[in-house]
């Protein structure tokens, strides 16, 4: 292999092993205009989009044990990769492709999991990872809250009946 292709594959494998997540999409169509404006806005989010090689891209993620969807892999692909929560890049990619009807999300990787673009979208309807724990926080606080309130009314009721006998003691 030519050092050229050695060193497109490593760059391709060094972003595919430090991603916790890689969302593919079709890129045809996309003026430089469009795509710098998609860049800018991903890199807000800590995502990286890139042009990549098809067959250099399978041979990279094969030589690291993740699978691609080879429908992914057809046409011309951009790449958007990074790490930390997937829910925020997948969202920017759906708002950017309902106001310019472009790119087109092809699948993507999720961990060591091959996505659908039915996964992606999915992904982008989903609530942020701060919300999702907040509802977590609450589901697991809610049965304690519960007991509290019960515990406190029947505090409450008996202080209420101690009270009464106190009150027809002293009259």
């Amino acid at each position: 292999m030519r050092p050229e292709k050695e060193a497109i594959l490593k760059e391709y494998s060094d972003s595919l092993s430090s991603a916790d997540y890689v969302i593919m999409a079709d890129c045809r169509g996309m003026t430089m205009e469009q795509f710098d404006e998609l860049r800018t806005k991903l890199r807000a989010d800590n995502g990286k989009l890139q042009i990549v090689r098809n067959r250099m891209y399978a041979k990279a993620a094969e030589g690291l044990g993740k699978s691609i969807d080879a429908a992914c892999l057809l046409g011309p692909t951009a790449t958007v990769s990074g790490t930390g929560d997937v829910t925020v890049i997948a969202k920017s990619i759906g708002a950017y492709t309902k106001q310019a009807g472009l790119p087109l999300v092809k699948g993507g990787i999720l961990g060591d999991r091959a996505l659908s673009a039915v996964d992606v979208e999915a992904l982008a309807n989903m609530p942020s990872r701060e919300v999702m724990l907040g509802m977590f926080v609450g589901t697991v606080a809610a049965p304690m809250t519960q007991l509290v309130g019960v515990v406190n009314q029947k505090l409450l009721t008996l202080l209420y009946v101690l009270k009464a006998v106190a009150d027809k003691k002293n009259s």
